[in-house]
């Protein structure tokens, strides 16, 4: 299947559109207003949300050609996830998790 350059410049700049529009409303529009508490509250999670959402794809989900997950990076997140439990310091769950990675993936 083949798109034309005039369809994928016009996907281009909706997306584009679209992704300042809802920038804007959040930020344009009620930046310099005082957030209600409980928005705050509730925004306090997104750093804690988003980044397990965008890292379980990857740990969990095969490579291509692949019929299981990675053990390695399987390994890599436990650890990772032991020493923050463990230390509660999220900088040394992620050097343990790199260093785990590394030398799991160096020995394979």
């Amino acid at each position: 299947m083949t798109f034309s350059p005039a369809l994928i410049w016009t996907v281009i700049v909706l997306l584009a559109i679209g992704t300042f529009a809802l920038r804007f409303s959040f930020l344009g529009l009620i930046g310099k207003r005082q957030l209600p508490d409980w928005a705050l509250r509730l925004l306090r999670y997104t750093p804690v949300a988003v980044i397990p959402g965008l890292m379980a794809p990857q740990i969990f989900l095969p490579a291509a050609g692949e019929t299981a997950p990675d053990p390695v990076r399987l390994t890599a997140a436990a650890i990772t996830v032991a020493v923050g439990l463990w230390t509660r310091n999220a900088i040394w769950a992620m050097i343990a998790g790199a260093a785990v990675m590394v030398g799991l993936t160096l020995l394979t």
